[in-house]
């Protein structure tokens, strides 16, 4: 699929998915003969990983670990030892994750807290 598509199905922008083939955490799997950008649904897939790790403060670079150690893991085969280490990766952005998720649910409480105090002074019996 052109790049139009895959803005459309990941909801990142143009220049938003150009940057982060730049930056190499998505490369597309093709071009066409026109010179296209072509992804397939494995590129898709990268891209809602990302789009997933972004807003939880992530960086590129930490994006781009993950993205390696899944890579390897759906590669085939490894040494336990490696395999395990691999895992052990992931389970430490999965403990990042869900801190920071938890962060954002204070925020969330708080910021709902700060709009029912707004609304309550503005109700007519204020």
């Amino acid at each position: 699929m052109q790049i139009s598509e895959v803005a459309a199905r990941t909801e990142l922008s143009l220049r938003t998915i150009r940057h982060y083939e730049e930056t190499g955490l998505v490369t597309p799997s093709a071009r066409s003969q026109g010179g296209f950008r072509l992804y397939t649904e494995a590129d898709v897939a990268r891209l809602t990983v990302v789009r997933r790790m972004k807003p939880l403060g992530f960086t590129l670079d930490q994006m781009r670990d993950l993205l390696d150690a899944t890579d390897r893991l759906d590669a085939g085969e490894l040494p336990a030892s490696e395999r395990a280490a691999l895992l052990e990766r992931i389970r430490g952005y999965e403990r990042d994750a869900t801190e920071q998720v938890e962060k954002l649910r204070t925020q969330l409480a708080r910021a709902e807290e700060f709009a029912a105090t707004l609304r309550a002074r503005l109700s007519p019996a204020s």
